[in-house]
């Protein structure tokens, strides 16, 4: 398969968490409104969503390196298309928040099992390069699904818009059945039982200390990145005054930060290597979050305040595919297990303390700068104080498979 073909494949299939997300966030007051719901519960629609393509890549990984790539793969897009249209006829948000979770775990499949078959065909610094790739197509998503979701909320309310995602869904399930082939032969496949079989290699994964740590330094990006995804909405529109459109637009400009991050990290990697540009990204984050917590104290303008997010994203982009190569750099044997855990760790623990958090003290800029601050602060200290210290600096070339 040429190089070009799969970048564009596995980053459409990797696509599922952002797309599950953007397209209707210009929706979420409105959600909120039809429903006669809360704020904090129409966050929850997102949240449940991102906790379900969490806890579904537990399955999903696991089962690929047991079965092949392919059939999770494809049965997992399946799911999310029907899933979709469950949502768009949800009646009520118990009903909708259901639906939702479920949504999340079938689109799990595509999120891990991309990144499994990327591991498959490659390690080290060809792998970090190939994630800065994909992320060239997964960057694309949160730029033109908010776009494309604040258009369409000019003819059709947030019902209409899971349709939209139900057809997409379809499209994506021709893509993982035509467009990618196995990558895990048979023989490299594992026999062990489900449960005994995955508990075993989860466990043997997690013994690895510099998993442990990168562990660790996701689930606290994924707070401060989920804080900035679930409440940004709110914050930019009913504290700064700026319209579905408009935010549509600004959101698509931090996902554009975000994939000048990751092709920056793409052209310095081969010369600094994946630990220092890692590392780069990681204290980027912390930084810019202690920024964006002082601006909001001082009042500063929104202009700055929109640069600082940009910023915030952009050194998301840096980190994340060194973060993703130095995890799964000894873990060939377990790509689905370890990119499952991985994953797992990303979407569910911002979904799980960001409702919380917004519960308890209220969904405002200064919440979601002190949030952002928290999670990508201590995930700083985290690569300074240990991955610094037991991380290689260089990886070997690509493997193809």
């Amino acid at each position: 398969m040429g190089l070009l073909r799969l970048t564009l494949v596995l980053g459409a299939l990797e696509a599922f968490g952002p797309l599950s997300m953007d397209v209707y966030m210009p929706q979420l007051p409105q959600l909120a409104a039809q429903l006669q719901t809360s704020d904090a519960l129409a966050q929850a629609t997102m949240s449940v969503c991102m906790i379900g393509l969490g806890l579904g890549q537990l399955v999903a990984g696991p089962l690929s390196d047991r079965f092949g790539r392919k059939r999770p793969l494809a049965i997992g897009v399946a799911c999310f298309a029907l899933l979709s249209v469950l949502c768009a006829i949800a009646p009520s948000i118990e009903l909708l928040l259901v639906a939702r979770f479920l949504q999340g775990l079938a689109g799990s499949a595509g999120v891990v099992i991309s990144l499994a078959v990327a591991r498959d065909l490659f390690q080290g610094v060809a792998l970090s390069r190939m994630l800065s790739m994909l992320a060239i197509v997964t960057a694309s998503t949160p730029i033109v699904a908010p776009v494309l979701g604040g258009q369409l909320a000019r003819f059709m309310d947030w019902r209409g818009i899971f349709f939209v995602l139900g057809g997409i869904g379809v499209a994506l399930l021709a893509v993982a059945v035509l467009g990618l082939r196995e990558t895990l032969p048979p023989e490299r496949r594992h026999s062990d039982g489900f449960v005994g079989g995955t508990a075993s290699h989860m466990s043997e994964v997690l013994r690895d200390p510099l998993f442990t740590a990168i562990l660790s330094a996701s689930c606290l990006g994924g707070l401060s990145f989920f804080s900035y995804l679930s409440m940004s909405s709110f914050v930019l529109q009913d504290e700064f005054g700026i319209t579905p459109q408009i935010f549509s637009l600004l959101f698509a400009v931090n996902a554009l930060a975000n994939l000048a991050g990751s092709q920056i990290s793409r052209l310095l990697v081969g010369r600094l290597g994946p630990t220092r540009v890692y590392l780069t990204g990681q204290i980027g984050t912390g930084l810019v979050g202690a920024a964006l917590l002082a601006a909001t104290l001082l009042g500063l303008p929104a202009p700055v305040y929109l640069v600082l997010l940009a910023l915030f994203l952009c050194a998301i982009g840096l980190g994340g595919p060194n973060g993703t190569t130095l995890a799964l750099s000894g873990h060939g044997r377990h790509a689905g297990t370890a990119s499952a855990l991985l994953g797992t760790s990303m979407f569910t623990v911002g979904a799980l303390l960001v409702p919380v958090v917004s519960a308890l003290f209220g969904t405002s800029a200064l919440t979601m700068a002190a949030t952002v601050l928290a999670g990508s602060g201590t995930a700083a200290l985290i690569g300074v104080l240990f991955v610094r210290r037991i991380a290689p600096p260089e990886f070997g070339r690509p493997v193809r498979g």
